[in-house]
């Protein structure tokens, strides 16, 4: 029988997605509550939430929105990047990292990653920057932080920006501080998949009242209002206010953050122990990092030794599937998506993200897991990554 032909037994447990949010009946009866109250959009909820989310900030402006990509978007508009400027970022991401650059008129100009952290390379970070650039947009894939002390050497040394892509690294830190408590601009996302959701939404940390007022501008159609009636447009704007509804839902998830975080920290703990099993730890998956004093373990992410395997990261996540078990693939190469070939970029310019990007491999990992659910995971993975070894 060939490797091809393997497939594993059919699940005898419930099947066990790659992520689920954890919301309790006290935030969903404070959703019905808002319902009720007639207010449904942007509102007092809105307020505090943003009063919640600056404390936990250290007392920075917060403003939210109805997602986590306008906010990047909108810091690189603050920021003023436009047509004919250039900004660095990596190629392994959620394409809406790109996306926003190409929204203001900008270039994204793309830098490889570290295969070891799988965020940007910083020793390749300095020759991407022309006279053209005019930000950087670093990611922390998994919720794993980029360097912040070498990526800020960097952008003051060519009097850059940074916007930081911290979509998934809310509750990360650097340097002992949180994500968020310093730097240029810090975009987080809610949705449902990250460790805390709004359902969907985002926020924007700031530096000051100034920069906050643009941030509402550009977030609700450029407009300034003033007494009972007044109302004045001075920049174009979006819809991208969030809701009352989505930030009673944050404000009943944020003291539940670092309940969360422990948890994901315990469960990504026992995925290392039941990796490092000797016949486990020869398939030759690349494991992320082990970093338990920065990393807010957002995701737990293999990367699948493709040269020693008969078969692709697609039939393996349809035989986890068959077992039971979710999956995800996060992310593929932003820069060979026909959008971005059209811009000129094409296979061969990032080796390490275009390897990452066929192999990566997300596993379950969520709040309401159990360890016995990661020995689950693991012995399936290894099973079907056993079978399909080239012999």
């Amino acid at each position: 029988m060939s490797a091809s032909a393997v497939t594993p037994p059919k699940a005898a447990a419930p099947y066990l997605p790659f992520t689920r949010p954890t919301i309790d009946e006290e935030t969903i009866a404070g959703v019905a509550d808002v319902l009720r109250s007639g207010w449904l959009t942007s509102g007092p909820k809105v307020k505090a939430f943003e009063s919640a989310l600056s404390d936990y900030f250290g007392g920075r402006p917060v403003r939210a929105f109805n997602s986590g990509t306008c906010t990047m978007e909108v810091a690189l508009r603050i920021a003023g990047v436009g047509p004919g400027h250039e900004v660095v970022t990596t190629p392994l991401s959620w394409v809406a990292t790109s996306n926003v650059i190409l929204a203001t008129g900008a270039r994204p100009v793309f830098v490889d990653i570290d295969p070891a952290t799988r965020n940007l390379d910083l020793d390749k970070v300095e020759a991407a920057v022309t006279p053209a650039t005019r930000a950087i947009i670093p990611v922390d894939l998994a919720g794993l932080p980029v360097d912040r002390d070498r990526i800020y050497a960097v952008a003051r040394r060519h009097q850059l920006l940074v916007v930081e892509d911290a979509a998934q690294s809310i509750g990360s830190r650097w340097g002992g501080r949180r994500i968020g408590a310093s730097g240029d601009f810090v975009s987080f996302s809610f949705h449902p998949n990250k460790n805390i959701t709004t359902l969907e939404g985002g926020c924007l940390v700031l530096n000051d009242e100034e920069e906050a007022k643009l941030a509402e501008q550009y977030r609700l159609q450029g407009v300034v209002r003033s007494g009972f009636d007044g109302m004045e447009v001075e920049r174009p704007g979006g819809k991208y206010n969030l809701t009352d509804v989505a930030a009673r839902v944050g404000l009943g998830q944020l003291p539940h953050l670092e309940a969360f975080l422990a948890q994901r920290r315990d469960l990504a703990r026992a995925y290392f122990e039941s990796f490092a099993r000797p016949h486990l730890r020869d398939l030759g998956l690349g494991l992320p990092p082990a970093d338990f004093e920065n990393s807010n373990w957002h995701m737990f992410q293999v990367v699948l030794p493709e040269e020693r395997l008969s078969i692709r990261r697609a039939e393996v996540m349809a035989r986890m599937h068959q077992a039971g078990i979710g999956t995800g693939a996060h992310y593929p190469a932003i820069h060979l998506f026909a959008l971005f070939r059209g811009l000129g970029w094409k296979e061969g310019d990032f080796p390490a993200a275009e390897y990452a990007g066929r192999n990566i491999l997300t596993l379950p990992l969520f709040p309401a897991m159990v360890r016995s659910e990661v020995t689950r995971v693991v012995d399936t993975l290894g099973a079907i990554l056993q079978a399909a070894l080239r012999r």
